[in-house]
């Protein structure tokens, strides 16, 4: 399995970035994608997540009306589209499948994970 984050990088507040989440090898025909994030000194938090067979997404309170989760199955990539971003969303955000989407935000529910991407938000 490889998962490869992009479209990170140092954005004002109240900016905007659009992440990419392109993965492969993944043979399972139900499953759902996770984003991730992880500050220094703070552990892995999920921000989203998506079905990929029936669409049904998932988000964190914190993240809630600013971020958009969507997916290409044409593509096998998944995006993050984060709005009016906050200077407390800088993180390393990584992306992971998951077979199943009930626990979505707990990290031990994913198996494989990228490498990540930096996002960071100046005041």
């Amino acid at each position: 399995v490889q998962l490869v984050e992009s479209g990170g990088g140092l954005v004002q507040a109240g900016g905007s970035l659009r992440l990419s989440c392109a993965i492969s090898g993944f043979t399972f025909d139900h499953y759902a994608i996770g984003w991730f994030r992880q500050a220094p000194g703070k552990e892995r938090e999920g921000v989203s997540c998506i079905d990929v067979r029936d669409g049904t997404t998932y988000y964190a309170d914190s993240v809630k009306g600013r971020i958009t989760i969507s997916n290409d199955n044409t593509k096998n990539t998944t995006y993050l589209q984060m709005n009016n971003l906050k200077p407390e969303d800088t993180a390393v955000y990584y992306c992971a499948p998951t077979v199943g989407s009930t626990w979505w935000y707990l990290p031990d529910e994913y198996g494989y994970w990228g490498q990540g991407t930096q996002v960071t938000v100046s005041p």
